[in-house]
């Protein structure tokens, strides 16, 4: 990973009615403007790592690509902060207007909600995987266990990418939708099979969280924190397991409760 992911920076530490001046581990802030046939789409902050897996993961999410082959080519040039995507269809930005909604006929209150991309992109998840109370601890556990940046900074978020069993991949980044199109840009260029995976998160659950957990196909997110009421609108809507508040021995199931073992058939959620 990067070293310029994080830097020292001098502070002056108080603790127990002492003063102190140490090294503190500090977590860049790194702006991306990203070209896509030669016009500038958009400019993002993020953690310079795997710049390319997020690149192919945003531009899935905004629904500019859907497949790896889109993309004809895609050069980052990291000293300046820009990345160049030629994609082998001309772009057209009317088709990509972020900031109107959509009123879709889905019974689903939360529909109405839905932005011209989203509608493109956002997918049904049918996902039959399962997954056990243990697992989503274990899985938190080796997460935290596996973030290095974290540990030294306190100032990025995470996702993964796991089986029920074990962590695959590991995304870090100050943004956590950024830590999160990393993870599918990694799916998108490596081609990976969804249907037995589940997303180990360390932010908050919104509604923005939820839609790329959809785009990305995947059923189940298990989080550290809390979700928003429009992400659980959402999650019923689109048929994603949303486990919040995993911290030690403890987790909430918010929806979807179906795909987790060991809980009685009548712990139904409405």
């Amino acid at each position: 990973m990067n070293e310029t992911v994080r830097y020292d920076w001098q502070i002056v530490r108080y603790q127990d009615n002492h003063y102190a001046v140490v090294d503190e581990s500090i977590a860049t802030e790194y702006p991306l403007t990203i070209f896509v046939n030669g016009e500038e789409f958009a400019t993002m902050v993020c953690s310079p790592t795997e710049m390319n897996d997020l690149v192919f993961g945003f531009l899935a999410s905004e629904g500019i690509i859907r497949k790896r082959d889109d993309v004809m080519a895609l050069t980052v040039d990291e000293e300046r902060g820009f990345a160049y995507v030629e994609l082998h269809v001309p772009l057209n930005m009317e088709h990509h207007d972020h900031s109107k909604r959509v009123i879709g006929s889905c019974c689903g209150k939360s529909r109405q909600f839905y932005f011209k991309s989203d509608v493109r992109t956002a997918k049904t998840v049918t996902s039959h995987q399962m997954i056990s109370p243990r697992q989503c601890y274990h899985l938190m556990e080796e997460m935290q266990n596996q973030s290095e940046y974290f540990q030294q900074t306190g100032g990025v978020h995470n996702a993964a990418l796991c089986t029920v069993d074990c962590v695959l991949e590991v995304r870090t980044d100050i943004g956590r939708h950024n830590a999160l199109d990393k993870l599918y840009g990694h799916v998108l260029q490596n081609n990976v099979h969804l249907k037995d995976k589940v997303i180990v998160f360390s932010g908050r659950v919104s509604s923005e969280v939820l839609l790329k957990i959809s785009k990305i196909g995947i059923g189940i997110i298990i989080s550290k924190s809390a979700p928003t009421d429009l992400a659980l609108e959402l999650a019923n809507d689109l048929g994603v397991t949303v486990i919040g508040f995993v911290r030690g021995k403890k987790m909430n199931v918010y929806t979807n409760p179906q795909r987790i073992q060991e809980l009685p058939s009548h712990a139904d959620i409405t």
